[in-house]
């Protein structure tokens, strides 16, 4: 018979809990509450372009809508996926006081990524034919297409920048990242208004303030590593050695570029795929300004995920497996309250949501109707950002925070395959049945 702990062993043992939950809870919101800021303004630099784009009429913003959803799919979902590869290299690293790695790790990510950046600049530059051949609307891929050209210099500035932000993470140094996310931020505001509408080159003027501000936070962050004594530790010079890590960067990167990449094409296939109903700027407009909010949101628990990354990787490389572990529990619980709350503002001002992104009635009421699913849509993807690991990123060892790699591998892969890309293309097809009977009664 199992005798029972005296009442005063129970009591100390839950104080001693709820001392370790406390203790915890201040570590990780010092770091988690500037790295939700930083994703939120990164993100708000699309954001702004497309809300500045879709006052200019149906066209330019369903043209953008399409641009961004193709550049996602192909380009920056590609490179956020890789760069999750050095998040276990430099997490540990650091945890283990092996300074000197990170500036390595670092390089070696930059010089996979401009290689991965070539064949995708090529593609972009054909990306009219290829909406066209995907049926979508002519006048929509000639402009989809002008978009993207002016946007491949930023996919170089994010193959500089987001390295940079895990070099800066692994180090728990989220400051200068939000202090040079915010000044970019105001600074995109005048640049798009600027280039859209003063010198009126509507699509493409939003395309170069975005390439324009990936660059100057490259800039900012690169002077910060450069000048900071805080990296003076971390930084070392360019060596041979970056170039002899990019095999190992890559076997690293490659399953959590395929974990990003089918998570992030599920959102972005929606916009491609209203494209193809039978009135595809209104559609295209309305999908891209759900999935805008969506992702707007995503950045949010995002930001709870690169907080658990960095948590359990450093904890791991400490050999501290046990903080680790509460470091994850405190974060979903955040994650659940954050929840709660947003979907709570949004479905409260669904009516008015709209008119932030277009002047028409006709999309101000279809995205007071698209509403409730987008809130039950931000519940399921915000646990389970965290619960893979922000993504499917490797955080610290072969195991996943609540499960192996190859399992969150394969129940995506399942999921995405067999579910969600099928489900789109039947509902597509449904509603293109419903419209032609609607067409045909009147």
């Amino acid at each position: 018979m199992v005798e029972e702990l005296p009442q005063s062993l129970k009591e100390k043992k839950w104080q001693i809990n709820w001392d370790a939950v406390s203790q915890e809870l201040k570590k990780t919101s010092r770091f988690m509450a500037p790295m939700v800021a930083v994703t939120v303004f990164q993100y708000l630099l699309q954001v702004v372009s497309v809300m500045m784009v879709g006052h200019l009429g149906e066209l330019a913003l369903s043209s953008v809508a399409i641009a961004t959803s193709l550049t996602n799919v192909t380009g920056f979902s590609l490179l956020t996926g890789l760069v999750g590869g050095m998040e276990t290299l430099c997490g540990q690293a650091y945890g283990a006081q092996q300074y000197h790695k990170l500036s390595t790790y670092t390089y070696t990510a930059i010089i996979s990524l401009f290689l991965v950046c070539i064949p995708i600049c090529v593609l972009w530059c054909f990306m009219d034919k290829l909406l066209i051949l995907t049926g979508q609307d002519h006048s929509i891929s000639v402009e989809a297409r002008k978009y993207s050209l002016w946007v491949i210099p930023a996919i170089f500035g994010g193959a500089i920048s987001k390295p940079l932000t895990r070099y800066l993470q692994a180090q728990s140094l989220i400051f200068p990242m939000l202090l040079s996310s915010f000044a970019v931020l105001c600074l995109h505001l005048p640049i798009s208004w600027a280039f859209i509408f003063k010198l009126e080159l509507g699509n493409i003027g939003a395309a170069i303030a975005f390439s324009i501000s990936s660059w100057l936070y490259v800039l900012f962050l690169a002077s910060y590593v450069k000048l900071s004594s805080s990296c003076e530790k971390t930084r070392a010079p360019f060596s041979m050695e970056a170039f002899l890590g990019i095999r190992q960067f890559f076997r690293l990167a490659i399953p959590s570029a395929v974990m990003v990449c089918l998570k992030w094409w599920s959102f972005e296939v929606l916009a491609l795929v209203s494209g193809l109903l039978p009135n595809p700027k209104l559609e295209t407009s309305v999908m891209s300004i759900c999935i805008t909010i969506s992702q707007l949101h995503f950045s949010i628990p995002y930001g709870f995920g690169a907080a658990a990354s960095t948590r359990v990787s450093n904890e791991l490389g400490a050999g501290n497996p046990q903080k680790a572990r509460m470091a994850v529990q405190v974060i979903m619980f955040l994650t659940v309250i954050e929840t709660l709350v947003f979907n709570t503002s949004l479905f409260g001002s669904r009516h008015v949501l709209g008119k932030a992104f277009s002047n028409e009635k006709q999309v101000v009421d279809y995205i007071a109707a698209m509403t409730p699913f987008l809130c039950l849509s931000i519940v399921t993807d915000s646990l389970q950002i965290v619960i893979t690991g922000k993504e499917g990123k490797r955080k610290g060892t072969r195991r996943k925070i609540l499960g192996r790699q190859e399992i969150n591998e394969l129940c995506l892969c399942i999921t995405c395959i067999m579910g969600s890309f099928p489900l789109q293309w039947l509902l597509l097809r449904a509603i293109q049945v419903f419209t032609l009977i609607i067409v045909h009664l009147n």
